[in-house]
Parts: structure tokens; sequence; C-alpha cells
């Protein structure tokens, strides 16, 4: 007997609605697992025992780093969810400049913990709304436990720097650039708007050649290019330096325009009219009094032509070309001086002075230095030097993340613990506050505390301690009241952190914890991927 055509019609409904029902679930699977992947591949470099990645490029450039930044900046991820986290790892890196692996891996693990909440048959909302709240508690109990600080304490930011510097490759020069980061920092700070620091004022050059030890803070303006000038000067006192827009070379026709010469004659015309145009700019510029010429790079023509530097030459007037287009702001900051875009507004009072223009450097890599800048704007430029390629990008890197580490500083004064001590201190105050709690809120809570216990387990992993048995001991002396007590990476052992003078910006951590909260709540929210044809 069939049955009826009703009753089969009911049954395929109820087999598409429930095969609907477990895709949701699917997507999320594939989500965190890809999520997961990504945190999975930067974890080893977490801490100063962390492990570098060398990342090699399709033409074959090669890169060393242990900065999550750059590492998940340069690698080729295709699935969307796994891009989540590549872009939470750019977000950290704007907030806070450092702990861009640190926000990975705490995702990794907020992650790993909703998982097994889903398996649980928990909501997804619910675990979102849950994790979102267990945030706002773990920011407050951070702000309890940190250390106010002040800009004047030149030796606690120093300390704060050089935590930021030791997970780095260049960690055993870290004496040296943590003083050069925290005075670069304190320089620019603008007293009107003390809690902005703009990192664009300090202009860091790379040049190769010395090694980092021979890294210096420069007061004034570094070209990192030689004197275009050939039998012109290399060095020159009482600088009068004008900033031009304008090229010094025979005007071209357009792109598309050809002018054919018949003749010698005409052709004779031609190079006399050059020779005077260049002639009449070249007048103007020795007659405004100008003796240091900075000249901003064409795209379309040759900046200063072979007979302009031969005329620039005749009149001891030194000659900086090449000054590329996005230099010119800070340039103009420097010596507080406007851009000259045509020849006319070459006049006296468009000039700046200076003491001292020169051409400086060693072993090939010369450069020019302008110092004793009249009206000096708070600028400074930072010259870092290596012995090859690869340790002098590192060095750059590096050299970013302890200035922002003292920009965190300037903009929200308080310092925690480094080495872990936050994290499980957080895991044990979330779980006690868990424990006064009922349902579902209770259960995401705990497993949010948990996942933070990442941290200190990877610090230890990566240091070659026993991860469980270290992480057992710092809860038990957390638990006795020992805030600060964390892992010593270098002796191996659990000790005081704050006496180690392992400290690290109480932002670093806070922006790290929402961040990370942010991005697997956005995760969890999705239940379908759709693409399009566009």
């Amino acid at each position: 007997m069939t049955a009826p055509t009703g009753s089969g019609d009911t049954n395929k409904v109820r087999g598409v609605a429930y095969k609907d029902k477990s895709k949701p679930a699917d997507v999320r699977k594939s989500n965190i697992g890809a999520a997961k992947a990504v945190s999975d591949a930067v974890r080893t470099s977490l801490g100063p025992r962390g492990m570098d990645k060398m990342i090699q490029a399709a033409n074959g450039e090669v890169t060393i780093t242990n900065d999550g930044a750059t590492i998940l900046k340069q690698m080729n991820v295709i699935h969307p969810a796994a891009k989540m986290l590549v872009e939470l790892s750019r977000a950290q890196d704007v907030e806070a400049g450092d702990g861009t692996t640190t926000v990975v891996v705490i995702a990794g693990a907020f992650l790993d913990a909703a998982e097994k909440l889903l398996d649980r048959g928990i909501h997804p909302t619910a675990i979102s709304e849950s994790f979102q709240r267990a945030a706002g508690h773990a920011i407050k109990i951070l702000e309890g436990i940190s250390t106010p600080v002040q800009l004047d304490n030149r030796e606690q930011l120093i300390k704060s720097a050089s935590t930021s510097l030791n997970s780095k490759v260049v960690s055993q020069h870290s004496s040296l650039l943590a003083p050069i980061a925290v005075d670069a920092v304190l320089k620019v700070i603008d007293p009107a708007h003390e809690k902005a620091v703009n990192l664009s004022d300090i202009k860091v050059i790379k040049q190769l050649g010395g090694t980092i030890d021979d890294t210096e803070l420069l007061d004034g303006l570094v070209f990192p290019q030689r004197v275009a000038n050939v039998n012109g000067p290399k060095r020159v006192e009482k600088a009068k330096i004008g900033l031009i827009q304008f090229c010094i070379s025979p005007p071209k026709t357009d792109m598309d325009h050809k002018v054919i010469v018949s003749d010698y004659a005409a052709m004779d015309r031609v190079l006399k009219e050059e020779r005077t145009y260049i002639l009449n700019i070249v007048k103007q510029i020795k007659k405004s009094g100008c003796n240091v010429l900075l000249i901003q790079k064409s795209i379309l023509r040759d900046a200063v032509s072979e007979l302009a530097i031969h005329f620039l030459d005749k009149i001891k007037c030194m000659v900086v070309k090449d000054i590329e287009r996005e230099d010119i702001e800070f340039v103009c900051k420097t010596l507080g001086c406007r851009p000259i875009a045509s020849l006319d507004h070459f006049t006296p009072e468009n000039l700046v002075s200076a003491d001292l223009a020169e051409e400086v450097g060693f072993s090939g890599n010369r450069m020019v230095k302008i110092s004793g800048v009249q009206n000096p704007g708070k600028t400074l430029t930072l010259v870092v030097r290596g012995s090859n390629k690869l340790v002098l990008e590192e060095a750059d890197r590096s050299l970013h993340d302890a200035l922002c580490v003292i920009r965190c500083l300037v903009r929200k004064k308080a310092l925690i613990a480094g080495g872990g001590a936050p994290e499980i201190e957080l895991a044990l105050k979330l779980s006690a506050l868990a424990n006064t709690l009922e349902g579902i809120d209770a259960i995401c809570l705990r497993a949010y505390a948990q996942a933070l216990e990442i941290i200190p387990f990877t610090l230890a992993e990566n240091a070659g301690l026993n991860p469980i048995q270290t992480v057992t001991e710092l809860r038990n002396r957390h638990a006795k009241g020992e805030i600060s007590t964390g892992i010593n990476v270098r002796k191996g052992i659990i000790s005081d952190i704050l006496e180690e003078n392992v400290v690290q910006p109480l932002l670093v951590t806070t922006s790290a914890i929402s961040l990370a909260t942010e991005t697997v709540r956005s995760i969890l929210k999705i239940d379908d991927i759709i693409n399009t044809f566009t």
C-alpha cells in the first residue's frame, strides 16, 4: 500500500528543514577551524623564547621575523574567517603597536572555548553575549591591578620598552634601543595635546653598513641620498635652504606629441633655449641667496638636469634631489617651511636658515644631514644601521613596536606585569565571579576564564618548561595573593615579574582582550557564507 501523497510531501519538507538546521553549525565549525589554524601558526612565536618564522615571498625575497602582524600580513590566507584574524592582528598593531601575536593566540583560545560550548548545545548568541560581558569584567580587573606611571619616570618607560624588545630578534641590543625609543617619543609629545603622539614625526631611516650598535637618534633632518653635485660643496655653513616642487630641467612636450628637428640651426636654437631657460632659473636661485636646494622627485621628467647641476655647482649651491612626495610633509614640519611650487615664489622670505648642511656617512653609504635649524618643528630622525638587509628590516620592526609601547603609556599612563601574570590573575578572578552566577552565563564565563590561561601556557611551552606544572603553580601562587607572580622565561622559574623589570602597558593587554573578544563574537554570529559573482 502506498502512503498518501500529502504525508510524503510533509516528510520531504521535514528533511529539508532538518538539513538546513545543520548547515549553520557546519559553517561555524569550518570558520572556527580556519581561524584556529591561523592562531596555531603564530603561537610558537610568542614570548622571549618564541621561535622565528622565515617567510619566502613569491619573488624569492626572504623575511625572518617573530612579529605577529608581519607574519600574518605576508601569509597567503584564503579562508574568509582566517582573514578576520589577520585583520585582528592589524587592528592591534594600529591600536597598541605591540601584542600582535598575543591577540591572535587569545582569539584562538576563545574560539576553542566557544566550540566546546557550541558542542554542549549552547546557542551562539548566548555565548557571544556572555563573552562580551566577560571582556568588560576583565578590563575592570586589569585596571584594578595596574600601576600608574609618570612620564618623567624614564627608568620605568625604558623597562617597558625593553620588555617589548626582549621577544624580538634584536633582543641583545635592547639596552641600546630602549632608551632611544623612550627619548624619541618624549621629544615629540605635543604639550597642547598630551595624550596624542604622532609617530610619523619620528622618521626612521634604514642604512646598510655598520651594526645595530651604530643606531642613533638625530635632531634635525637626514636625507638617505648623496649630494647631487659633481664639483659643488659637500658642506655648507649658515645654510639658506629652499624646498622646491618644480623641475630645473627643460620642459617636455605632452605624452603623445613629437618635435622633429630637421636642420642643425634649429637644433642649436633648441639647445640655446634650454640653456637660457635653465640659466634663468639658476639666476633666480642665486639672487634669493639660497645655498642648499632640496628638490622633490618628479614623475614625468628629470627633476634636475645635468646642465642645471653644472650651473648650480658654479654658484656653490648644494643640491639634494629625489625627495619622495610622502616625505615633503615631514621636511616642511622639521624645517618650518613651505614648499615652493613655482619660480615666482622663490624669494628670500620663503627660505629657511640652518647652521650646517653636510654630507656624512661611512662604508659607502653617504647621507645629507642638516642641523641647527632656526625654527625646528617637533620632529626627530632615527638612523637604524644593520650589517645585512634581514637584520635591518627586523631592527626597524622591533623599534616600531618599542615606540608604540611608549606611545601607549603616553595615552594611558598605567603599567601591568608581564610574563603571563595578568592573564592568570584574570582567569582566577573571572572563575570566582562565575561561581557567583547561575545558568549559561556561569558556564560561558568559566570557559572564557580558562581560555585566558593559553598565554602563560604558551610562554612556558615555548621556553621549554613543563606547561601544566608551571600554570598550576602560577594559579597556586596567585590564589595566595601574589598578583605580580609570572613566568621568568630567562631563568626558567616562577618569580615576581615586577622585580625582573618585565612590565607592559595596560593598553596593550586591554586592547588585545577587547579586540579578540569582538572578533570571536563576529565569527560566532556568522551562520552562512554566500559567494557572489562580482
